[in-house]
């Protein structure tokens, strides 16, 4: 750190070798592209999410999706639109009847826990690293050199939008009303050929109508709810759907048979919280991989938890309009009646909440935990949206649609999937027909479009090099041509411009 600048340091490693995947088993079909992560800033761990990267640990990774056996495509909802559905009230019930009379419903969960598939699926950090000392060495820039490229500066912090660079659905609403079509209320049936009334009619149709305008006046409303009604919705506004938190907070009945209270704890072993928690979390994590995965206890130790879910790359940051909380990693705890029975692991980013990973208790399986959680995550999102407004999606991972018990990610809508070329959000539904026909699509149907945010000059690349930053031409010139140019370029298409000339990339 120079400063109080933060950098993000990675090492770049190659995606030859294949590696086992954990959903069609593959023992050598997985491959991906990798980054080890010494440190990172919220912002460039966004930027990299939003061109297709995921964090296991410290380890970042990029599917190759033209090549790996089961592509995997980032996925995000809309968090502030999303209303639940029929399959997801029923989750909340059940976990009304539970909580309230202490019943536990039979049978098996409905639906595969909330994570991104890195813990299962995704690729083992590489053996060979360099060396720790990276992260704590004293950083400092070569001010001649960077002065030579002139967007490189001090100051350069990106802060995202709500809705990125290139994303279709700020033009294309999914769900907004046709055109020509006024949100007028829909005509009563059954009453006869008036010619001053529109014709009749299929009954299908006309609630399919009253569903779209529903949707255009709820939309209309949520731009001035803060002015106008900023609490609950009264029971006068019988048009409206239910919110999704009232739908979490029935499920939460007073004078109960059970307590659950949900806790947001920053992944810091210098909290208390965490601290405290942290051998009852560690102990949940294995028993739920050994039960629900079949993992041998050796794959399940404390020090592997700690790998896993406990070390990240994200520096804890906090912005004048940023949330509350701050930003970076936190484990989200379930209590019931004074001991955990579930974590969700997440990343609070500038524009998002990302799901990293769930564990639960396997006796309460059949409370589809992994469902609750997203919804309870889908809520906490829509909370921080209200202290800081880009905050305003909600990333599942990936959505792996040739791994049919993974497609439920797409469940969770309206939602988005990340085009692997063009780096463009598409919605979902737009997606899966393309799916259907092949195992990788291009989502943007515009022929001429490609990635905005490549970087065409490799030489403006930063690089760590003696624990002095400097751009990669000034590296090149000082290792009088370096044999590792296309490593770089490689690397720095990856991760797109605003990264390249932000994270430093370690050089040995």
């Amino acid at each position: 750190m120079a400063g109080n600048k933060s950098y993000t340091i990675v090492e770049y490693f190659g995606g030859d070798d294949g590696y086992r995947c954990g959903y069609c088993k593959n023992q050598i079909g997985n491959f991906s592209h990798g980054m080890w992560s010494h440190t990172m800033t919220v912002q460039d761990y966004q930027d990299l999410i939003d061109r297709g990267w995921r964090r296991s640990g410290k380890y970042v990774y990029k599917p190759i999706l033209k090549k790996t056996c089961c592509p995997q495509y980032t996925i995000r909802c809309h968090a502030l639109k999303f209303q639940p559905s029929k399959s997801h009230k029923k989750i909340l019930k059940k976990m009304s009847k539970f909580i309230s009379k202490g019943e536990l419903p039979k049978g098996e969960e409905d639906g595969e826990p909330m994570d991104s598939g890195c813990g299962e699926a995704g690729p083992r950090e590489p053996s060979k690293v360099c060396h720790p000392e990276v992260k704590c060495a004293p950083i400092t820039d070569i001010q001649k050199e960077v002065a030579e490229c002139p967007t490189i500066t001090e100051g350069q912090k990106k802060t995202g939008d709500a809705a990125p660079k290139g994303s279709e659905t700020s033009q294309k609403d999914p769900v907004s009303v046709p055109d020509g079509r006024t949100a007028a209320a829909a005509p009563k049936p059954g009453m006869g050929a008036d010619p001053n009334r529109p014709q009749c009619r299929k009954a299908k149709d006309l609630r399919k109508e009253r569903r779209l305008q529903k949707e255009q006046m709820r939309q209309h409303t949520d731009g001035v709810s803060s002015i106008v009604s900023p609490a609950h919705p009264t029971a006068t506004h019988t048009n409206q759907p239910k919110p999704l938190e009232e739908f979490i907070n029935e499920s939460l009945p007073e004078n109960s048979s059970h307590c659950l209270e949900v806790r947001l704890v920053p992944v810091n072993f210098e909290d208390p919280q965490f601290a405290a928690s942290y051998e009852q979390s560690a102990a949940l994590y294995a028993r739920y991989q050994m039960a629900i995965h079949g993992d041998d206890p050796s794959e399940c130790s404390e020090s592997e938890f700690r790998r896993f879910l406990c070390d990240s790359p994200l520096e804890a940051e906090h912005s004048p309009d940023g949330p509350e909380v701050g930003y970076g990693s936190f484990h989200q705890q379930y209590w019931l009646d004074g001991r955990i029975v579930a974590v969700g692991v997440i990343d609070i980013l500038p524009t998002c909440v990302s799901s990293v990973y769930l564990y639960y208790h396997p006796d309460f399986a059949s409370l589809s935990l992994g469902s609750y959680s997203a919804l309870r995550e889908i809520a906490f999102t829509r909370q921080l949206q209200k202290q800081s407004p880009k905050l305003s999606y909600y990333y599942l991972g990936f959505y792996i649609h040739s791994c049919p018990k993974m497609r439920y990610k797409g469940q969770y809508r309206p939602s988005d999937l990340l085009c692997p070329e063009t780096y463009v959000w598409v919605p979902i539904e737009r997606c899966v027909p393309h799916l259907e026909n092949s195992r990788y699509a291009r989502f943007n149907q515009d022929p001429d479009a490609g990635d905005a945010r490549v970087l065409k000059d490799v030489g403006r690349a930063l690089v760590l090099y003696r624990r002095t930053v400097m751009p990669y031409a000034a590296y090149s010139r000082k290792r009088k041509g370096s044999s590792d140019e296309s490593e770089v370029q490689q690397y720095a298409g990856l991760v797109g411009q605003d990264c390249a000339e932000r994270i430093l990339l370690y050089r040995s």
